[in-house]
């Protein structure tokens, strides 16, 4: 290695920190301006590097954007299960607190949905909840169904619960209220998973 090369470690983390800078640029003016038609140059500016740097990093700008909205939207579901807990009994708290989060920041969620990303943020958003999904499924059906159409189960929930919250962050009048969310979700899960399994105990009282 030339001695005016960069270690990798080095190089690593100039990467890291540039592509830092960048999301917060690109979330910033998104939620300012709320609109995605920015230019590489306004997110160069505003990040404090080169155009040149960006290009070496992302395809194009909606890439950016996409990836910068992402994570964003990734870090606040850790944030959540770091403080709130990751077990099904607190699920519920969980999605009131997706909520208040899409509601603190409806001007850039409403804008990447709508914007010239929406379609790939959309699948993106998807990918990232399809987890949860999953093991909400599990949990209501265990080993019993046939890994394809749990999958197509998963997909269906997956889908649906994107379409209320687009409609909701989309539509909904101000200010948007994070319970009427959970009803609404609420209301449709046991239609479609079908009603929990009497326990036991339930079992046992009603003889």
């Amino acid at each position: 290695m030339s001695l005016f090369e960069a270690p990798p470690q080095a190089e690593d983390r100039r990467v890291r920190r540039s592509r830092t800078l960048l999301f917060a640029a690109a979330i910033k003016l998104v939620t300012e301006r709320e609109t995605t038609a920015i230019t590489v140059s306004d997110l160069a500016d505003a990040a404090d590097v080169s155009r040149r740097l960006i290009y070496q990093q992302f395809k194009d700008k909606d890439s950016l954007l996409l990836e910068a909205g992402l994570d964003f939207a990734r870090k606040a579901r850790e944030e959540r299960r770091e403080r709130i807990g990751d077990g099904p009994e607190m699920a519920r708290a969980r999605l009131v607190a997706m909520g208040a989060h899409f509601a603190e920041h409806r001007g850039l969620y409403r804008t990447m949905l709508t914007g010239s990303c929406a379609y790939a943020f959309s699948q993106a958003l998807c990918e990232l909840f399809a987890p949860g999904n999953l093991q909400l499924i599990r949990r209501r059906y265990g080993n019993e169904l046939d890994p394809d159409v749990e999958q197509d189960l998963t997909d269906y929930l997956t889908g649906g619960t994107a379409a209320i919250v687009h409609s909701w962050v989309v539509s909904a009048p101000d200010p948007l209220d994070p319970e009427m969310l959970v009803h609404r979700l609420g209301r449709l899960l046991p239609l479609v998973l079908g009603p929990e399994p009497a326990s036991e105990a339930d079992h046992t009282t009603r003889q």
